[in-house]
C-alpha cells in the first residue's frame, strides 16, 4: 500500500509503522493471553491512525498493512543496471512509465538469481550480474512512501544473449544516455537519482558499494 508522503509532517507514518511492528512481534513471541488482547489492540491502532490520515478504510488497512505473522522485515527489491555504448537500458511500463527492469524477490531466488530473473521476465535478456551498487532503504529515495519496508538492491549486469519479447509487464526496451532519460519514469520503482547513480558506478574505475 502506496501512501504520497514524504516530509518531517508525516511523522506520525513512523510510528504507526514501528506500532505495528511491535505488535507484530508481541503477537509473534508473547504467550500471556492478556498481552496478547494488548497487541492486537495496538495493530488495530496503527491500522487506525493509517485511515484516519489517509481516508483508507480500514479494513483495507488491515487488509495490507496487518496481514502478515512472525517477526516483520523489509521486502526485497531488485533492479538491473545494463549497458551498452555508455547508455542504459529501461524498460517501458504497461502504464506508459520506464524504470529499471526488476521486482519483488522470490522467496526462492538469492539477489543475483532474483535480478537475472526479473530480466529476462521483463526484457528478454539473457544477464550475468556483475557486481552490486548499491542497497537502499527506499523509503528514503522513492514516492510514494509504502507503510511497510522495502531494500532496494541494485546489480549491474552484462548481457549475453537475447532480445526483448512482448509481456504481461513490459511493451518495448530502449537504452538511454544520461542525457536522455526520459521524465516520465516509473518513480515509485526508479527514479533519475538512482539511474543517474547506475552512471556513476559503471563510468568509476573503482566504484564501492553505497548503501542507506
Amino acid at each position: 500500500m502506496a501512501l504520497n508522503l514524504h516530509d518531517e509532517k508525516n511523522k506520525w507514518l513512523d510510528w504507526a509503522i514501528e506500532i505495528q511492528s511491535l505488535a507484530q512481534a508481541g503477537l509473534t513471541y508473547g504467550h500471556d493471553v492478556y498481552d496478547m488482547e494488548r497487541y492486537e489492540r495496538l495493530r488495530e491502532i496503527s491500522a487506525e491512525m493509517l485511515s484516519y490520515k489517509t481516508d483508507i478504510p480500514v479494513e483495507k488497512i488491515k487488509d495490507l498493512f496487518c496481514n502478515e505473522t512472525g517477526y516483520q522485515t523489509p521486502k526485497v527489491d531488485t533492479r538491473a543496471a545494463i549497458f551498452e555504448d555508455g547508455k542504459i537500458l529501461l524498460v517501458h511500463e504497461k502504464n506508459g512509465t520506464w524504470s529499471l527492469p526488476g521486482g519483488w524477490c522470490d522467496v526462492n531466488q538469492s539477489v543475483a538469481e532474483n535480478t537475472i530473473k526479473e530480466t529476462l521476465e521483463e526484457a528478454g535478456l539473457h544477464v550475468k550480474a556483475d557486481r552490486m551498487i548499491a542497497v537502499q532503504d527506499r523509503n528514503k529515495h522513492n514516492l510514494p512512501i509504502y507503510v511497510y519496508g522495502v531494500v532496494k538492491i541494485f546489480i549491474q549486469c552484462s548481457v549475453i544473449d537475447g532480445a526483448f519479447v512482448s509481456n504481461i509487464e513490459t511493451t518495448e526496451t530502449k537504452y538511454f544516455a544520461k542525457d536522455e532519460i526520459p521524465e516520465n519514469l516509473a518513480n515509485e520503482k526508479t527514479t533519475k537519482e538512482q539511474i543517474l547513480m547506475c552512471f556513476d558506478a559503471y563510468e568509476a574505475k573503482h566504484w564501492k558499494v553505497l548503501f542507506d
